[in-house]
């Protein structure tokens, strides 16, 4: 059995940079709450600032490369995919939609036969 492999962050530069990351974040936070006395557009400001910076250095790590590198693959295997014509997503919604029904109705059938059996002839109690 093959162990699967773990990417995780190795160099110190890269450490640095989602320290950093994080460190922005954490200042954002704590100077919205700081800048409580100093006006709404300054607490706003400074949370917008210090986010996007934190944003940008995390994107600069390979981490964030590597998110990035993702979600271009995703919209590449997106753009791929044969989405059905409008009157083929009906029928099929009108078919799923009708098999809910009749799976309500057995199973509805089905509790109520099993109840009836139960409490009544099994246990004899008449309501």
């Amino acid at each position: 059995m093959t162990t699967p492999q773990v990417d995780t962050v190795s160099t110190s530069a890269d450490k640095a940079k989602l320290g950093g990351a994080i460190a922005l974040l954490l200042g954002a936070l704590v100077a919205f709450y700081v800048l409580s006395g100093q006006g709404v557009y300054a607490q706003w400001a400074a949370l917008v600032v210090l986010l996007a910076g934190a944003v940008t250095v995390f994107f600069m790590s390979e981490t964030g490369k590597a998110l990035i590198a993702y979600g271009r693959e995703s919209v590449r295997e997106l753009r791929k995919v044969v989405w059905p014509a409008r009157k083929e997503a009906t029928q099929m919604t009108g078919y799923v939609f009708a098999f809910v029904v009749v799976m309500a109705l057995f199973l509805w059938l089905t509790d109520k036969t099993l109840e009836w059996v139960l409490y009544d002839l099994i246990l004899g109690w008449k309501r």
